[in-house]
Parts: structure tokens; sequence; C-alpha cells
């Protein structure tokens, strides 16, 4: 038996030897997006499947919740296990959901100690391109898992340490980046070799029984430090929801509802209400189980109250999940899932908006929602070359007490951005501007983080690609009379005859001089505008982060000669605008009047007594029934008062129709 003073220092060793392993890739690697942008992480796992040991600063973080345990099982049952094996898989619905969609290839490699097997070391790594329709294998038209790529389910890729030549020819005969992916599995190994090594020497020192018991040491700490940390929300049960723009295959918007139960320490998140799976590429495979890359809200917001705390497993032993089946977040198979990162950005901002209810001085208002990273994809090497210009993403939200972050959410991951001169140097593309996109955040007593601006222009033919371009219809929300942030904006040769503005990009041709121009959407701001101190919106003006325009129209603060004028903003200032506590924007203040939240759910509980596959098409057909009562363009194009009303009684009987109840 250990003592704790010894277990702790060797759970201390272990997180080492998992940032060690995530070095050892990244260092390894010939993928720009491994490289530079981390889309990577690594981890050990215990006899249970579940992460013991997770970096705390290196790689994507929202993984640290994953189970290998199935992917393990199919092996072992199936084949058996030795020393020097590695399993890979990249299917979520053959994988038990490790993974999240088909770019991502996790590696497993079970370790060995006198013939017995006491743990494993898992990676993963966003590959270039799996095949598929589309270069990269990523569009949100894709309309099932087949046309998305080479499924993977686990399956042997190393036998007692010799890479199978079968599977390594059937793994560069389904790529256009063969080379690159060839480089990133040959890094995973040599991370798993590395946490082979550092494992097998701490487990000399400690025995099989002190390495299980250092790992349900190190979960049982994580988890009484997470439930320590959420019982500082105050208990009950909360209600939010919040939309994708649209499906990608029509205009009608998709929406994530949760029902948030805080309980001593404990969070149970129900998702009943939120619409059927889509028939594009931005469903989640959850088997209805929780699932690490759906709380990532909960990791972070444990993260803020403690902030030391070390990630592992034990960060899932205090949630509860429920998703119905044959929904967005529990996907039905073949459903396409490549663009899931895109509902997974709405789906924190639904529990935030959720929870901040029970916490509002903790959690922030709306992030901006999204993560788009930006793919050029030239001609000339047909397709061969598939690189991300870069991960495009906006704002963080506001919250009580300080300003959001501008041009930075790590809302469902910690990429980091590409270094331009390291851009054009591998890509054939001119940056032409990265930077911050002004006026773009939330007003507020403390404002929402700006989003970015990202152009470029193409200096060979090629294809664009852009997944997960959202929050252009519905902007990030604002809490506690803060307002929304700026809507998502992309545009090819913008100003130019031809000019072609994109809400929907699925493979885009490019010529050489075309110019692409993406504004992210800033965030949600906290508090009322009327209340920001006059010196901090003349700083705001002065960084270029706010125009004088906005100052004045916003908060209330004339700007003069580049300081306050002290008389004009107390006049400005003497009639204070009323705010709604929630800074929803006028889009989807009209979709609520027509659309109201009980009708929705009622709706979605009456499609559920129908087959997975024809929920979307006749929820869509009775959406679009009241929706053709209303100016093209809806929500963003103004209704009438009298309009608004129609349409809402007329989708009230709508669903009474459809309800046999």
């Amino acid at each position: 038996m250990l003592s704790v003073l010894d277990k702790d220092i060797a759970q201390t060793r272990l997180i080492a030897v998992a940032e060690e392993m995530c070095l050892t890739l990244q260092r390894a690697s010939r993928s720009l997006y491994v490289r530079e942008t981390a889309d990577f992480a690594c981890a050990l796992a215990d006899l249970s499947g579940r992460f013991i040991a997770y970096p705390q600063a290196i790689g994507v973080s929202g993984f640290v919740g994953l189970d290998v345990s199935h992917a393990v099982s199919v092996v072992r049952e199936r084949e058996g296990l030795e020393p020097g094996d590695v399993i890979l898989t990249n299917d979520p619905y053959l994988s038990g959901a490790l993974s999240t969609h088909l770019p991502d290839v996790h590696a497993i490699a079970p370790y060995f100690h006198d013939g017995e097997i006491i743990g494993y070391g898992w990676t993963f790594i966003h590959v270039s391109d799996v095949g598929g329709r589309v270069p990269s294998s990523v569009s949100v038209l894709n309309d099932s898992v087949f046309a998305e790529g080479l499924r993977l389910p686990p399956v042997k890729y190393v036998s007692a340490g010799r890479v199978l030549p079968g599977m390594a020819a059937l793994l560069r005969a389904n790529t256009r980046t063969p080379d690159a992916n060839d480089g990133d599995l040959a890094a995973m190994l040599a991370s798993l070799d590395r946490g082979r090594e550092r494992v097998a020497g701490l487990v000399g020192e400690h025995g099989p029984a002190g390495f299980a018991e250092i790992g349900a040491h190190a979960r049982r700490q994580t988890a009484a430090r997470a439930r320590s940390a959420l019982s500082r929300l105050a208990d009950g049960v909360y209600r939010f929801a919040d939309y994708l723009d649209d499906d990608a295959v029509s205009d009608v918007p998709l929406r994530v509802a949760v029902t948030a139960t805080v309980r001593a320490g404990t969070v149970d998140l129900d998702f009943t209400g939120t619409d059927p799976q889509a028939r594009s590429a931005l469903n989640v495979v959850t088997l209805g189980r929780a699932h690490s890359w759906v709380v990532t809200r909960l990791f972070a917001l444990v993260g803020t109250l403690d902030p030391e705390i070390p990630l592992n497993g034990g960060l899932m032993d205090g949630i509860g999940f429920r998703a119905p089946s044959g929904t967005l977040l529990n996907a039905e198979a073949p459903a396409a899932i490549g663009v899931r990162h895109a509902t997974v950005s709405r789906v924190n901002d639904v529990v935030s908006g959720a929870l901040i209810q029970a916490a509002p001085q903790t959690l922030p208002a709306a992030s901006s929602g999204l993560v788009v990273p930006v793919v050029f994809a030239p001609s000339a090497t047909g397709g061969s070359t598939v690189q991300v210009v870069e991960p495009m993403v906006g704002g963080t939200g506001a919250r009580h007490g300080a300003d959001g972050i501008d041009g930075r959410d790590s809302g469902i991951s910690n990429l980091s951005n590409n270094p331009v001169e390291v851009v054009e140097s591998s890509i054939a593309v001119r940056v032409l501007r990265y930077g911050v996109r002004t006026g773009s955040g939330g007003a507020g007593r403390w404002r929402g983080g700006c989003g970015l601006e990202l152009e470029f222009e193409a200096l060979e033919n090629g294809s664009l690609l852009a997944r997960g371009l959202e929050r252009q219809r519905f902007r990030p929300w604002g809490y506690a009379g803060g307002g929304p942030g700026s809507a998502t904006e992309m545009v090819v040769n913008e100003g130019a005859p031809g000019e072609i503005r994109l809400s929907v990009v699925d493979v885009v041709p490019l010529r050489p001089g075309d110019r692409v121009v993406l504004r992210t959407a800033g965030a949600g701001g906290y508090g009322h505008p009327f209340d920001r101190e006059p010196a901090a919106v003349l700083a705001d003006v002065l960084s270029g982060l706010v125009g004088p325009e906005q100052a004045r129209a916003d908060y209330g603060v004339e700007i003069t000669d580049d300081a306050v004028d002290l008389v004009a903003t107390a006049a400005l200032r003497s009639t204070r605008p009323d705010r709604s506590a929630w800074g929803f924007g006028p889009e989807r203040e009209q979709w609520d009047r027509v659309f109201p939240g009980e009708a929705l759910d009622r709706l979605a509980d009456s499609l559920g007594d129908l087959p997975a596959h024809r929920r979307n098409d006749r929820r869509h057909q009775l959406i679009r029934e009241v929706r053709d009562t209303l100016p093209a363009g809806f929500p963003v194009a103004v209704a009438s008062q009298a309009g608004l009303d129609r349409a809402r009684r007329l989708f009230l009987d709508v669903v009474s129709r459809d309800d046999p109840a």
C-alpha cells in the first residue's frame, strides 16, 4: 500500500509522461495542423480504459473524458493482444464513440508487465485527409459517414512491434496525403513508445498493483475536487436553448436545448428537446452516454473554479447526460459526423446559458461559438497538399468583472494559430490581413471579446474549404443587459465584380488572385453598456477594438480628439435605454416570437415517434409551412409585428395538428 504522498508524486510523474509523449509527437509530426496548430493529444489509461494522466498544457484538452475500453475489447476478443501491439481506429460508431469524426485517428498501445496488461497509452492526431468526397475529408454537405472517408473499426496497425504491411498499404491507398499521414502515424508510434518506456520505469518501482492504486487515486482525487468546485453552483433546474444557423441543406435552423439539474456538486444535462439528427455532417455520436466532447463547458468551469485540478477521467464522475437516440447529440448510423465541432460549439453556449443562471458571477456570456479550419488545396498537386491556412475562432464571452478575450476562444479546443510566415512558406497563399476584427465584441459593462479577420489571396488554382461556418444568423448572446457579438461573414473577392458571399462552404474553386476574407463572430457582452467606465471605452477606441460611432451609439460615450467629451457623454447617458437580461439580438428575438420554446419542445417530442431517418424531413416541412408566410431571409430580414403574430398562431396550430396528444 502506497502512502498518499507516494501516490501524489507518482501521479505528477504520470502527467509529465503524458506531456513528454505529446512533445515527442509534435516534434516528429510532418503536418502543419499538428506541428503548429497542435490538433492532437496523448494520455495514459489504466485497465478501466479511462485516463489517469492527461497533459495540463499541450494538445487538445477536451478529450480528457474519453474511454478506450470498447476499442481495446473489440481487438482483444477478436485476435488477442501481445506486447508491442498498437490499435488504430477512427470511426465513432465502431469505436464506442472514442473517435468523433473520421480524420481523428486514434492509436492505443497496451502496456505489459510480466506478460499481463497493466494499462494503455493513447494518442490521436487529426490527419490531413482520410479520403472521401472532398479534400481534407470534411464537408458539411456530406450526407452519410460513407462519404467522409475510410472507416477504421478498431484494428491492429502494429503487431508485436512490427507495422503490418497490408494495413499500411490500405491506409496509403485511401488518402490524398499519404506521405503526411505516414509521418503522423510514425510520430504517434514514437509517442506511444516513449510512454511505454516511462510507464515501465514506474511499474518497476511500484509494481502492477501500485500502478493500479496510483491510477485509482488520481481519478478519485480529481472527481472529489470537481464535485467541490461544482458545489459552488446554486442547486436547481435550469433550461436554455440556442441555434445553429441552419442544417446546410436548407435554411431551417437547428435547435440545441438542455435542462441542467445542479445538485450537491453534480450536474445532469438532459438534451431532450434538441432537434433530430441532420441530413448533413453536423451530427455527434455519443451512444447516449456522457461524452467528453459534449461536456467540455463543465471541464472549463471546473478548471476556472479549481485551476490546479489534475486532468483525468475523474472529471466525468459527477456528470449525468441524456440525449434521445436519433437526435443531433445521439446520432444513429450512418449519419454524417464530419462537422460535429460546429454542433459541440453550440452545446457549449447552451450549457453556459443554463449554468449562468446558477452562477451569474462565474459563467461568461456566449463566446463566438465557432471553429472554422480554413483549408486551401492547390489543384496542381491533385489534392495531395491539403493544409489548414488558419483554424479561425472568435472571441471569448465577457463575464462579471472582466472583458472577454479578443481573438481567442478555447470553448471546445485549445488550438494554436498558424504563424503567417509558416503558412506562406507551406501553402500557395499570400496572407493580406490577420488580426482582430474591430467593433465585433458585444457591448456591455464588460465587453465581449472581438472576433478575428483573415484575408488571403490564392496564388495557384485550388479549392477553398471552410467547415463549421456558423453564427452568421444567430449571434452570440450577451447577458445581464450585455449585447450580442457581431455575426460571421465570409466573402470571396469582396467589392469586386462577381463577389460571392458564402453561407455554406463545400468546395469553392479559387483562381490565382482570388481573395478570401473571413470575419468571425464577436462574443457576447455582460452588463449594461452605459455602466462601462468612459475611460475603458476610450481605451477600446484608441486600441482599435471599438469604433467611435459604436462608442457613441452603444456605450453613450462621445470621443473627441482622442479624449472623452465629458459633457457630451453625460448628455448621451442621461437617458438610459432599457435592455433585456438576455442580449440575443433582433434575429433571435424575431425567431422566438414566432417559434416559442415550449411549442418547439412539443414538436421535438412528437417527432420522436417517427423513425430517425424521417424526423428531420417532417420537422423541415412543418417549419417551412410557417416560414413561407414570412419575408425571405427571415429572421435576419425584418417582419412586421402583425406578420410575426400571424406566423406564431400558424405555428402553434401546426404543432397541435402534428401532436396526437
